[in-house]
């Protein structure tokens, strides 16, 4: 089967197997450090499929959507809903931001110069590798705030990650786990299921945004394309869960970093 590809520079062919094996590559690595993986695909998408900075980063939030969607049910059976309820003020604290910053981000996306958007782009990438060596490979403490002081120091937080997950399409994870740590002590394991209840409204609210301006057509001109490739990164992610754990973190971390920060010089010479 051949998927149809409209970009900025016409329509081309491209084969479905590749389109669902570039989705997976990035599934697997993303699952491999128990993130979606999105960081990985927004260059994918741009420098291999030819999509501009704007048109990447709205499929990119679609796809991230699908990803979560459907890992959101298998994280809730291995951390129960009875296991989060206590730390919903811990969500609240973070949606009261993050819902706002989504909303922000993409109205700051939408309305700025391509070439801006890939600096831009580029500079969050390399923001999203620093936080991916400092999560994996540093132990993160409770910073140990007064609740008076953290209230609205996590509002704050929550704004910024809704801003930066907006404008690169991605679900936030790597920034929202390592927040949840650090500001509410929270363990680990229950951040992450913490990071999707927070995600998936915020990143509603992004794709809601993205929906009035006229570039969301891209979403439909290559729903095939985008639906084989959000497959992929599906059962990549499941793939990459799976193998958690089988290669250090003190050696894939540092690789994964490195890509991003080469992805991310690549896109600001855009």
């Amino acid at each position: 089967m051949v998927l149809e590809v409209t970009t900025t520079a016409g329509r081309r062919a491209t084969s479905w197997p590749v389109v669902f094996a570039v989705g997976a590559a990035v599934g697997v690595l993303g699952g491999m450090v128990g993130l979606g993986g999105a960081e990985f695909r927004l260059p994918l998408l741009i420098g291999l499929f030819g999509f501009v900075a704007l048109a990447a980063v709205i499929l990119n939030k679609a796809m991230s959507l699908v990803v979560v969607l459907i890992a959101l049910p298998a994280r809730l059976s291995a951390v129960p809903l009875t296991e989060l309820g206590p730390h919903w003020t811990v969500a609240a604290n973070l949606l009261a931001g993050s819902l706002l910053g989504a909303w922000t981000g993409a109205a700051w996306a939408v309305r700025m110069r391509t070439a801006t958007l890939y600096r831009v782009l580029a500079v969050l990438m390399v923001g999203m590798a620093a936080a991916l060596v400092a999560t994996h490979l540093t132990t993160l403490g409770s910073v140990g705030l007064s609740s008076w002081v953290r209230l609205p120091v996590g509002v704050a937080a929550g704004f910024g990650i809704g801003v930066v997950a907006a404008i690169m399409g991605v679900a936030g994870g790597e920034l929202l786990i390592p927040t949840i740590t650090l500001l509410f002590a929270v363990d680990v394991r229950v951040a992450g299921s913490l990071a999707l209840v927070v995600s998936l409204p915020t990143m509603l609210v992004a794709f809601a945004r993205y929906s009035r301006d006229r570039s969301f057509a891209v979403i439909r001109e290559n729903l095939p394309f985008t639906a084989v490739m959000a497959a992929g990164s599906a059962v990549g992610a499941v793939i990459g869960g799976l193998l958690l754990g089988a290669v250090p973190d003190v050696v894939l971390v540092p690789i994964l970093a490195a890509m991003l920060a080469v992805s991310a010089f690549r896109l600001a010479r855009h």
